[in-house]
């Protein structure tokens, strides 16, 4: 009975634990960008958003996605949180590659999402499943690894230590650098959240397939100077990517408010 038990124990612990290792941005980072978002929305997106999300906000919605993956039952969804690219493009060959792109990946899963939140007569289950994968998918695709190589599960296989802590390049992305910050998600929306008209609109005309070549030029510099057991120097580490962080975390609230403002406002 006690060797069923611990079993169940260990099976249990697994399940939870496996979806925190391919998580975009960690919990803080999901939230920072949705916080972003909420500031850009007009005010009819937002009434319109909270008849969806009643009182869940965008930042607390944002996690929702990975959150979800303990159960089973929405296991279909796991392909929906990146994109694999397996070589260098550019940005036409990019383009030309998701085009042509049929998989149920973050590419083809947002532009359904998207036409779907349009339509007038979506059920109520449907709008609050499609909203909160929508928030978590566009701030997914900011997050470089997300559009990584296959082979090495979007870094999750590239190990690394952390301050001297075992980790991987994928969750020193997620929430390494971002934890390393020691605010909380609202001090780091306030920190960051400075962005002109200007920046705004020449994020939100950009299409999907730029902000997917954008993170994935940030990915491919990232594989060209780590390699598997790299002892990163996590003080200059930070001081070298969290402009890049950051920046991407902005991209990705303001093109969600972009994409919430269209789809509502």
């Amino acid at each position: 009975m006690k060797l069923d038990f611990l079993k169940k124990l260990i099976i249990g612990a697994a399940i939870i634990y496996a979806p925190l290792q391919s998580m975009a941005w960690g919990t803080e980072g999901h939230r920072v960008a949705g916080q972003i978002a909420d500031s850009y929305l007009t005010a009819k997106a937002r009434a319109a958003i909270k008849a969806i999300l009643g009182n869940e906000s965008i930042a607390i919605s944002s996690n929702w996605a990975d959150f979800i993956k303990s159960d089973p039952n929405y296991n279909y969804l796991s392909a929906w949180h990146y994109v694999d690219l397996d070589k260098e493009y550019t940005l036409p060959e990019l383009q030309d590659f998701l085009n042509q792109d049929t998989k149920a990946d973050a590419y083809t899963k947002l532009n359904f999402l998207i036409a779907e939140l349009k339509k007038k007569y979506l059920s109520k289950e449907n709008k609050l499943l499609y909203l909160r994968m929508l928030i978590h998918i566009v701030e997914d695709v900011h997050q470089p690894l997300h559009v990584g190589h296959t082979e090495d599960k979007g870094g999750n296989d590239i190990k690394v230590t952390w301050f001297n802590n075992p980790t991987n390049l994928h969750s020193v992305w997620d929430s390494q650098l971002i934890e390393f910050q020691q605010l909380s998600y609202t001090e780091y929306t306030a920190m960051i959240n400075h962005t002109t008209a200007e920046q705004r609109v020449g994020w939100q005309k950009a299409p999907i397939s730029q902000w997917i070549f954008e993170s994935s030029q940030i990915a491919n510099k990232l594989y060209s100077e780590t390699k598997n057991g790299d002892a990163l120097n996590g003080y200059k580490y930070n001081f070298e990517h969290i402009a890049t962080v950051n920046e991407q975390l902005l991209k990705a609230g303001v093109r969600l408010a972009g994409i919430l403002n269209q789809i509502f406002g």
